[in-house]
């Protein structure tokens, strides 16, 4: 393209990141349009734009945490599962990795974090991370309360406690250990109405031993990356808007009711801020200096009998846990036996993977840094919103904790971790209700739309959505519980919308192309000179789509695609009428020498939302994949990407398209 001081500059290199689903079940539709998808279309554009071997697309199973625990446990209980924790792991694992496959998703490894060659590496790199942070004075043994059934016998990991949030303004009922379903941390013992999944009995909480990092020792460092996300208009508002929820001072917010209660035990706590409450709240607050003073007033607080809860704020942050199935802990100061907590080790997981890519690649292991670490890399994070903490406020800060110098530079960690980009999308409903396994209507799963949809289809529909902005629904027809409405001609599938541009109009312009050249051009694409005003109309959408690429609104990306495929079908549509009404061969000649390059361009562009579709068209063209969908071209006309033998001759071989050719299908189940 045409040099334009609009155009934006891209890395040399960059990582794409997807999250790393559980290892405890299948894909949810969820993972898929929620973040697989935008992530896949993005880094297939990446790799068209600065090259593949710039990019790497990286994910895996978390193989580890207490949803496996206790999904492994429950089948195992029924009978439903035989074999060992690591054999129903691999197995769920296999499957995620399918359903992957299925829907086109091109990740440059999927492996899992407890799994062969890589799980060897990324106890590695645990282990270098962790010992890191002890050595800079960021990692503190303390004994906590843990809960654990009397009944069992046994300790309980996170998610076989249930109960209710205990952070201020939260209304989630479905809270687990020290977590909740919407991504609020907090103190075990602060879990309002715990439960034993396991027995259904009140669990006792006793001490035990762990590291946490130290997190609240970050809050400036935070609150200065907060400030320059907040700056950044790229940057998705809810990024910079969330972190700061958890940079709020240490407060506690009592009942109205127990405002003499409190009175009577103040002068105990530590010197704190008392703040009545606002017209119409049920609670006052008290704010203190510290969360040391803060969870020595919750013990006081609670030897009274007050109720309270506690407001989003910077805790420590746990690294390790008593559970057996998880990444080895290092034995550090003597202590011994402990594994990872899931959360901690599944951030820096996606280097894990890097080095385990590079590994079999052949590569030095230490060219991770290329992709982490270099000021032109970028590494862009596609995440759900509901993990903004964990992405957006513990990672960052562990980040930094490993970057500073000392003596003796560790192998890995001797320049600073780059996290540069977070991509949080909203929530993708199912209807107009969050999905959730265990809600009266069950969602559908990945696997399970592809009986009714292709997977392009639905692909294209994701990207559609718009979940940069807002959080929205997902209504396919298919899975519609009025049966008559589900049954009824006339109710439009949603999912449906984006597919008629690829169904009709986008087949409609690539076959028109092809069966011209072969009824009046002896199967050859002619080349000449491109009009003017195409190529001014391209390359305004050209540098319209690079913009909208480059902050990643994939629903814009969609809109524009929608507008600048159906320009250019109609161009051909007018042009073509004109040609056969006045016979002018010249005319015709030079109407698909135009709409050959408008052909071109909405391939180039529509390669990261429909590759499959649009790698057929180029393979028809007779072109190499890898120089057909590359930028680095001026798009000025056809020549570029033709031999010097067709450019003399003025015209390229394409390939014979059969009668009635789709490039973009319908799903069998739409074609009765």
């Amino acid at each position: 393209m045409t040099p334009s001081p609009n155009r934006t500059v891209w890395p040399k290199r960059a990582t794409v990141t997807a999250g790393m689903p559980y290892g405890n079940k299948g894909l949810h539709f969820g993972h898929i349009g929620g973040v697989f998808v935008p992530a896949d279309c993005f880094a297939r554009f990446l790799r068209d734009r600065i090259g593949s071997k710039n990019v790497r697309f990286i994910s895996g199973t978390d193989c580890f945490g207490s949803p496996i625990d206790e999904g492994y446990r429950k089948l195992v209980e029924a009978g439903e599962f035989q074999g060992t924790i690591a054999d129903y792991v691999q197995e769920n694992h296999e499957a995620q990795r399918a359903t992957l496959a299925a829907y086109g998703i091109s990740l440059s490894i999927y492996e899992g974090s407890g799994l062969g060659y890589s799980a060897e590496v990324h106890q590695m790199v645990t282990d270098t991370f962790i010992k890191r942070l002890h050595e800079e004075g960021y990692l503190k043994k303390s004994s906590t309360l843990q809960f654990y059934d009397a009944q069992a016998k046994t300790y309980l990991n996170g998610r076989q406690v249930t109960g209710r949030c205990p952070v201020q303004g939260c209304k989630s009922e479905h809270a687990y250990a020290d977590e909740c379903d919407l991504g609020h941390q907090y103190a075990p013992e602060d879990l309002i109405a715990p439960k034993s999944s396991i027995t259904s009995t009140i669990p006792a909480m006793l001490p035990v031993e762990n590291w946490y990092f130290d997190l609240p020792a970050f809050s400036e460092y935070l609150k200065e990356h907060a400030s320059v996300l907040e700056a950044d208009s790229e940057m998705r508002p809810i990024v910079s808007t969330t972190i700061k929820e958890f940079l709020a001072p240490p407060v506690i917010y009592v009942k109205n009711d127990d405002a003499a209660a409190y009175q009577s035990v103040a002068d105990k706590l530590p010197r704190h801020e008392y703040r009545e409450a606002e017209k119409g709240k049920q609670s006052f607050e008290i704010e203190f200096a510290s969360i040391d003073d803060r969870d020595i007033a919750r013990d006081v607080l609670t030897s009274a009998g007050l109720r309270f809860r506690t407001g989003k704020t910077l805790v420590p942050f746990r690294i390790s846990g008593n559970i057996t199935w998880g990444v080895a802990a290092p034995v550090i100061d003597g202590v011994e036996n402990l594994t990872v907590w899931c959360w901690p080790e599944s951030l820096w997981a996606p280097i894990s993977f890097t080095l385990a890519l590079n590994d079999k690649k052949g590569l030095p292991r230490n060219t991770w840094k290329d992709f982490w670490c270099s000021d032109d890399a970028i590494v862009y994070q596609f995440i759900g919103q509901d993990n903004l903490y964990f992405y957006g406020v513990a990672q960052p800060a562990l980040f930094e904790a490993v970057r500073e110098k000392k003596d003796g530079k560790p192998f890995m960690f001797d320049e600073p971790i780059r996290q540069t980009r977070l991509i949080a999308n909203h929530h993708i409903l199912f209807g107009d209700k969050k999905a959730s396994s265990s809600s009266e209507i069950k969602p559908p799963s990945a696997d399970e739309l592809l009986k009714h949809y292709t997977f392009e289809q639905l692909r294209a529909h994701f990207l559609a959505l718009g979940l940069n902005q807002k959080s929205v629904g997902f209504k396919p027809k298919a899975f519609e519980v009025d049966e008559d409405k589900r049954n009824d001609p006339r109710y439009a599938d949603p999912v449906l919308k984006e597919s008629a541009l690829l169904t009709n109009i986008f087949n409609r312009l690539a076959r028109s192309c092809f069966y011209e050249a072969q009824r009046n051009f002896d199967g050859y694409m002619p080349i000449g000179k491109i009009s003017p005003e195409i190529r001014k109309e391209a390359h305004v959408a050209l540098l319209k789509y690079d913009a909208l690429m480059y902050k990643v609104e994939l629903h814009s990306v969609m809109s524009l695609m929608d507008e600048f495929i159906r320009w250019s079908n109609k161009y051909w549509t007018e042009k073509i009428s004109i040609v056969e009404q006045s016979g002018n061969e010249e005319m015709r000649r030079q109407v698909l020498v135009d709409c050959f390059y408008l052909l071109r361009v909405c391939t180039l562009m529509m390669h990261p939302i429909v590759p499959e579709g649009t790698e057929k068209i180029c393979n028809y063209l007779g072109f190499e994949y890898e120089e057909f969908f590359s930028w680095n071209y001026d798009f000025e006309n056809m020549e570029e990407l033709c031999s010097a033998t067709a450019i003399d001759e003025g015209r390229h071989l394409v390939r014979e398209l059969p009668p009635r050719t789709d490039f973009f299908t319908k799903h069998p189940s739409q074609l009765k």
